[in-house]
């Protein structure tokens, strides 16, 4: 008789213990949570690649404009709308704001 009460006792401990897990993974901290952890962290990452990209872009423009001195001048009279001493400009308006 001992014998039947210990193997319902284990098997009771046993589904007590799985219905537990159970719920617990499936719960706000279960699995789900993780994979919608795992997703952020892939996007995270591709954000960071894409701003590292970015950097490096513009890393290499300012070494650009470092060296070149025709274009660190070009650049600035671009920025500021300068023009030198006899120079024309023309400026063409777009189409659809000029029919506004």
């Amino acid at each position: 008789m001992t014998r039947s009460v210990s193997k319902i006792g284990y098997l009771a401990a046993i589904l007590i213990a799985a219905t537990y897990a159970f719920f617990t993974l499936r719960g706000p901290q279960g699995i789900p949570a993780l994979m919608q952890k795992r997703m952020a962290i892939r996007e995270m990452e591709k954000r960071n690649a894409e701003l590292h990209r970015e950097v490096e872009y513009k890393r290499q423009k300012i070494n650009r404009l470092r060296e070149n001195k025709s274009e660190q001048e070009l650049q600035i009279r671009d920025q500021l709308n300068l023009v030198r001493p006899g120079e024309k400009v023309f400026i063409f308006q777009d189409p659809k704001s000029a029919a506004r």
